[in-house]
C-alpha cells in the first residue's frame, strides 16, 4: 500500500509539512522547508460549476453530466459568479507589486438593449500579466477611461506608461488622474493603419515606400538623431512625389514619443500583443455566449472570466517570461505577507486545485 502523501506548502510547494493541531475547523500544518504555517480545510465541498463553464464547458454539457436540466445548470452557474468578489476589490484588497507598466485595451460584447456592441476594458500589469483593472462601459469614452484611471489610483497604482492602441479618449483622461505618466502606442497598429492606407495588401504602388517605413524607421531606430536621417532618406528616396507618403512621415515626426517610449522606460513592449492575446482568448469564449441579456449579466460573467484568468496557472510563457510558468498572475501581485490561499480560500472561488 503506498504512503499518504503530506500535505502540500501553499507558499513553497513542498510536501516537507507536519500537522499541529487545527483551527477553526481548519487542520494546522508546519512547513520545516520555509517554516511557514499554513491551513487546511478537509471537509467535502460543493462542486463548483462556474469555472468550467467559464473554461468553455456549454450549460447542456454540465446540466447532461451531473443529471440537472439546462435551466437549473444555469441558474446555479448564474448564482455562483453573483457570489464571486469583484475583480478591482481583489486588486484594492490584497495587491500592491505592481512594474506600472499597464497594457491597455477594449473588447466589444454584445449586450441587450444596446445599438451597438459595447466595450469592456481591461488593464494588464506587463511585468507580471496580472489584470488588475477591469470594467464595463456603455461607450469607450473619456468618462471610461476616468473611471478606470480612477480606479487604479485607489490601488495606489504607480503607473508609469499606457501601451495601448490609438485613443483620443484615454488622453485628457490619463492626464487628469497621472499627468506624470508616458503613452506607448502600439506600433503593431500603427504600421497596420499605414498599411490598410496604402492597400499593400492589394496595390503594390507603395510597396518600397511602406517596406522602407518598416526597414529604416520601425525596425532600426535607436535615438532622435536616428530617426530624423531615416525620415529625411526615407523622403528623398521615396515620399517628394507623394502627398500621402509626406503627410504619414509627417505624422511619424508628430508622434516620435508616442511611438518610441519604450526606448525610455525600463521593460517596456513597443506594442499590445501581450493583451491581444487576451482578447483573442475572451473571443472564443463569447462567441459561445451569443451576447447577454442585460449590462449586469455581461459585467457578472467578465468580471467571473477576468478572475479566472488571474488565479489560472501559467503553462506556455516563453522568454522573457518564462518564469511566470507554474505561477498565477494574482500571486505576482499580492501584498508582502499575504498568503496566495486566503484569496483561492475564498467561497466563491475554491476549485479542484
Amino acid at each position: 500500500m503506498l504512503k499518504k502523501r503530506n500535505c502540500r506548502c501553499g507558499s513553497c510547494g513542498s510536501f516537507e509539512t507536519q500537522k499541529r493541531g487545527s483551527q477553526r475547523g481548519k487542520k494546522r500544518y508546519f512547513c520545516t522547508k520555509c517554516k511557514k504555517s499554513f491551513s487546511v480545510d478537509h471537509t467535502k465541498k460543493d462542486k463548483v460549476f462556474w469555472i468550467p463553464h467559464i473554461d468553455g464547458i456549454p450549460f447542456r454539457k454540465l446540466a447532461d453530466e451531473y443529471s440537472m436540466s439546462h435551466a437549473q445548470m444555469y441558474e446555479r452557474v448564474k448564482q455562483e459568479m453573483n457570489n464571486l468578489p469583484d475583480n478591482n476589490w481583489i486588486t484594492l484588497k490584497y495587491c500592491n507589486r505592481f512594474s506600472g507598466i499597464l497594457v491597455v485595451d477594449g473588447k466589444y460584447v454584445k449586450v441587450k438593449g444596446y445599438t451597438k456592441k459595447i466595450p469592456f476594458i481591461y488593464g494588464i500589469d506587463y511585468l507580471t500579466h496580472d489584470m488588475v483593472v477591469c470594467l464595463l462601459a456603455p461607450s469607450e469614452n473619456e468618462e471610461a477611461f476616468l473611471k478606470m484611471f480612477r480606479i487604479l489610483k485607489t490601488f495606489s497604482y504607480s503607473l508609469q506608461v499606457v501601451v495601448c492602441d490609438d485613443r483620443s479618449s484615454l488622453y485628457p483622461a490619463l492626464k487628469y488622474h497621472y499627468p506624470k505618466a508616458k503613452v506607448q502606442l502600439c506600433q503593431n497598429h500603427y504600421v497596420e493603419n499605414i498599411r490598410t492606407l496604402l492597400h499593400i495588401r492589394t496595390d503594390t504602388t507603395h510597396q518600397h515606400f511602406f517596406n522602407s517605413l518598416s526597414k529604416h524607421i520601425f525596425e532600426n531606430y535607436s535615438d532622435e538623431e536616428h530617426l530624423k536621417d531615416a525620415l529625411q532618406y526615407v523622403f528623398q528616396k521615396h515620399a517628394q512625389q507623394s502627398i500621402v507618403r509626406r503627410n504619414i512621415l509627417e505624422d511619424i515626426y508628430k508622434r516620435r514619443v508616442q511611438l518610441f517610449q519604450y526606448k525610455t522606460i525600463s521593460h517596456c513592449p513597443k506594442d499590445t500583443n501581450l493583451i491581444e492575446l487576451f482578447n483573442s482568448h475572451i473571443n472564443s469564449r463569447i462567441k459561445s455566449t451569443k451576447g447577454f441579456q442585460s449590462f449586469e449579466s455581461a459585467y457578472c460573467w467578465l468580471n467571473a472570466y477576468a478572475l479566472r484568468r488571474r488565479t489560472l496557472k501559467f503553462t506556455d510563457c516563453e522568454k522573457p517570461f518564462k518564469h511566470l510558468n507554474g505561477k498565477i498572475s494574482v500571486q505576482m501581485t499580492l501584498k508582502k505577507q499575504t498568503d496566495l490561499s486566503v484569496i483561492l480560500s475564498n467561497s466563491a472561488l475554491k476549485t479542484e486545485r
